[in-house]
């Protein structure tokens, strides 16, 4: 099935969702009434909401596909009887997508490497191995300059997706009642805001190809368990197709399903090093970090994927939030309510006490009080329900917060790896990782710690 890029048909099939669900919406009342009862009635709603939704954000790709891939990550706030009905078509979204013909894709190749684009890619298969947001990618046998020969991964951009990825998430950014129906307390107008905002990098292959090439430089086992992380080298990048190493690996979602609790914790421990390290080491944090995006290696390594979303923090993770995270596990109120009004997240004559402050932020940094915490998916499920609970004596803190439009990429990256790892229920150092990669909360915490990996 072609990318569908329309705008008329797309723009019909998006307007769509909203109308079907209020049609089962409706069936669902008149079901209550004829008397099945309402949690059976609600169930039915969401899973069904669930299969359209998804599938339609399949089908189209694009800015579609790619809110629904970011969305997927926060699976675990959900209550386990209503995840249940669509954690398939969640994990689905993340790998799997319609491919595109393979005379489409040739021109492609031809368009940007050159008409004879064949003496590189001397051998390439027309059957995707797999598809993304925004492209699909294929196995080919890459020819050197010099006549050595690489397997490669060749992720080629669907034609006229940018028009499409505008289009798509201007009109989901209106769609969040819908979205709400399965993700309530996620703002998805916002997050498809930040989409837009960051589109033309994003669509640029060779500015991927750059920021994949940092991360390789870093990640070269050189500097504190980096060896056990792993970034594909680039072979080659256009502004629409993107030659790389190819990776084989078993998924991270294979990890999410079937894995062990040993192999759990190991990939947690290296998620969390990779996004916590990423700005320290390479200036640059990989902002996408949905299971779609990691694979591990036969030898343990976690090989990391897609770096067409990143931010740019020169200067490391923002210090504003070691800051709040030490005061917070010190048990602080006093300086944690001063830091939040001194960095802007708070306004200067706000009402809230200290101890409101305390407790609204205490439960995010449980995690970083002892050696080890334990995710879960009702840990994650508790706290979600924490902060968007009106009755909760801390939510002025929650109506009150302004978080800065440059902090929000980081906010939803960190709320996404914290996704993934309740998804894995894993059991990770995060006080370490904390402690090496934000030193505005080690200085808080325990400004005598060194730390004897990095130092060696």
């Amino acid at each position: 099935m072609a990318l569908v890029t329309s705008t008329f048909r797309r723009s019909a099939k998006l307007a769509g969702l909203p109308a079907a669900y209020a049609g089962r919406t409706a069936l669902g009342v008149g079901r209550k009434v004829g008397g099945r009862p309402a949690e059976i009635v609600a169930s039915e709603l969401q899973r069904r909401t669930a299969e359209q939704l998804f599938r339609v954000l399949g089908e189209l790709k694009g800015g579609a596909m790619k809110l629904g891939q970011a969305l997927s990550v926060f699976e675990a706030v959900l209550p386990e009887e209503l995840a249940g009905p669509y954690r398939a078509s969640l994990t689905a979204l993340q790998n799997a997508a319609p491919p595109l013909p393979a005379s489409v894709i040739h021109k492609t190749l031809a368009d940007e490497l050159g008409e004879n684009w064949r003496n590189r890619l001397v051998e390439f298969s027309d059957k995707a191995s797999g598809a993304a947001s925004i492209g699909q990618v294929h196995r080919a046998t890459w020819r050197s300059i010099h006549g050595d020969e690489y397997d490669v991964a060749v992720k080629v951009q669907y034609p006229g997706v940018a028009k499409a990825l505008r289009s798509d998430l201007r009109q989901l950014s209106r769609l969040s009642k819908l979205f709400n129906v399965l993700h309530t307390g996620i703002d998805i107008s916002a997050m498809a805001t930040e989409m837009i905002d960051r589109l033309d990098e994003e669509l640029d292959y060779e500015r991927e190809g750059a920021s994949q090439r940092r991360f390789a430089a870093a990640f070269d086992g050189t500097l504190g368990g980096s060896e056990d992380l792993y970034v594909p080298k680039v072979l080659a990048a256009t502004p629409r197709v993107l030659v790389t190493e190819w990776l084989t690996g078993r998924p991270l979602s294979a990890i999410i399903t079937d894995g062990t609790q040993e192999e759990r914790d190991r990939v947690g421990a290296q998620l969390v090093r990779a996004v916590y390290s990423g700005p320290a080491r390479t200036g640059l944090l990989h902002a996408d970090p949905h299971p779609g995006n990691f694979l591990v290696l036969p030898d343990g390594r976690l090989g990391i994927l897609d770096f067409g979303a990143v931010k740019e923090l020169p200067d490391g993770l923002p210090a504003p939030l070691g800051t709040l995270a030490g005061w917070t596990v010190l048990g602080d109120g006093d300086e944690l309510l001063s830091s939040l009004i001194d960095v802007g997240f708070l306004p200067a004559d706000t009402a809230v006490t200290a101890d409101e402050a305390l407790e609204y932020f205490a439960p995010m940094c449980e995690m970083f009080e002892n050696d080890e915490f334990t995710f879960s998916r009702s840990w994650l499920r508790h706290n979600a329900a924490h902060l968007i609970d009106p009755r909760s004596s801390s939510s002025a803190v929650g109506r009150q917060l302004a978080l800065p439009a440059d902090y929000f990429t980081v906010h939803r990256v960190v709320l996404g790896m914290m996704g993934v790892l309740s998804q894995l229920g894993a059991v990770v150092p995060m006080r370490l990782e904390e402690m090496r990669w934000a030193p505005e909360f080690r200085e808080i915490v325990d400004p005598e710690w060194e730390d004897e990996e990095l130092a060696s």
